[in-house]
């Protein structure tokens, strides 16, 4: 028997209406859940200044995307203009960034120092050295005086979330991508996290966060993984993981970025990236990781030539990444941000991805952005940032 009808009207229209709202607490709205996966984007564009016309600034507006990327160098394009021209425009460019959202957006790029070097000397900027030339010098005090000087430039433009260091240790010199590029401080892993660890904190001490990567391991790689599928199952070695065992351990670890690589030892014909297995299993359980877990490029041909958007969006997630990187330097996909969300949304909404998993994903995010907005200690700034460094920046 219902007992409402035995009630008067007013009272219930009450009832109803406490349940109604009661439900409706329980349950994220669309909306909510749409702005929660925003969160979890960070995307490239193509411009040196903000008109109301380019998508990125209706993606941090109207969608509340979590992060952009800078690049100096348009890949799809084949020229040298992006988004880095000069200091004073990048600072300019950084805040008109910063002033579309009253929240924390980040703003990221790939800093390592060398040649993987985003804000060139003939842009105006301070000149840089590599892992490998900071490594063989091996000055602990030196590595973080050099990192300490790098993020106050970033800080000073703008940038709050660096992509550097790298950790993979240098089992392959002749590596495409890490060895022959200077990206790798040593072959030795315990080398790797101590300069690893002096690099992160001459970053904090600045107000910057710092990403290691590239987990599990990218530094036995024989091919790139910005062209197509890599296996390191024959190269890889346990000790790769040792830099990120010690820095977990250590408590210095803001964000980790994951390696599109194959390893059959960790996960069957699953790139890390998409492996629950390696991710969830292996990083978050047995090294007891906590942080954001950061994507490589999902736009990588190791990636977008073997997976559908919608496959690799899914296994991403499902393994445990909290933020995918769209770069738009691969391939250049303009509404990439609105798709993104909107794949994401529907694997949501029919159960293929737990809410829990995006709820787990943005509370991280927002963890990491009030750090943002703490002033930086200024009791830990370290006496060798006045260190000459004995060799010639590049």
């Amino acid at each position: 028997m219902c007992l409402i009808k035995y009630m008067c009207p007013t009272k219930s229209i009450l009832i109803l209406l406490t349940f109604v709202i009661i439900a409706c607490a329980g349950t994220p709205s669309h909306d909510d859940i749409e702005e929660k996966i925003a969160q979890m984007l960070i995307v490239g564009f193509r411009g040196y200044e903000l008109t109301d016309d380019v998508t990125i600034v209706e993606d941090i507006r109207e969608r509340n995307l979590g992060g952009v990327i800078l690049f100096d160098y348009d890949v799809p394009a084949g020229i040298p203009e992006r988004n880095i021209q000069s200091p004073e425009q990048v600072q300019s460019l950084n805040k008109s960034l910063q002033n579309l959202t009253d929240e924390t957006l980040i703003i990221a790029v790939d800093q390592e120092g060398g040649k993987v070097n985003r804000l060139k000397e003939q842009y105006g900027f301070p000149p840089t050295v590599s892992h490998q030339a900071l490594g063989e010098y091996d000055d602990l005090d030196s590595t973080r005086a050099f990192s300490s000087k790098m993020a106050a430039t970033l800080a000073d433009l703008g940038f709050n979330l660096n992509f550097a260091p790298s950790v993979d240790v240098n089992t392959n010199p002749d590596n495409p991508v890490i060895g022959s590029l200077e990206r790798s401080f040593s072959d030795d892993p315990a080398k790797v996290a101590l300069h690893s660890e002096a690099f992160i904190k001459g970053h904090r001490e600045n107000g910057v966060y710092a990403t290691i990567k590239h987990f599990p391991g990218h530094g036995s790689s024989r091919d790139d993984s910005h062209l197509g599928m890599v296996d390191v199952t024959e190269t890889w070695d346990k000790l790769e993981l040792e830099p990120y065992r010690y820095l977990i351990e250590k408590e210095v670890v803001d964000v980790i970025m994951t390696a599109h690589i194959i390893n059959n030892h960790l996960d069957t014909d699953i790139p890390a990236t998409l492996s629950q297995k390696v991710l969830t299993g292996m990083l978050r359980s047995e090294l007891g990781y906590d942080g954001i877990i950061v994507s490589d490029d999902m736009q990588m041909g190791a990636i977008a030539d073997h997976y559908g958007l919608e496959q690799a969006l899914k296994a991403s997630i499902n393994a445990g990444v909290d933020m995918l990187i769209f770069a738009n330097n691969s391939v250049y996909e303009e509404d990439i941000t609105q798709r993104a969300i909107g794949i994401i949304t529907g694997l949501v909404e029919s159960g293929e991805i737990p809410r829990q998993r995006i709820e787990e994903s943005y509370q991280r995010i927002q963890k990491l952005k009030q750090q943002f907005a703490q002033h930086p200690d200024s009791a830990v700034l370290h006496e060798a940032q006045t260190t000459i460094l004995p060799f010639k920046a590049e």
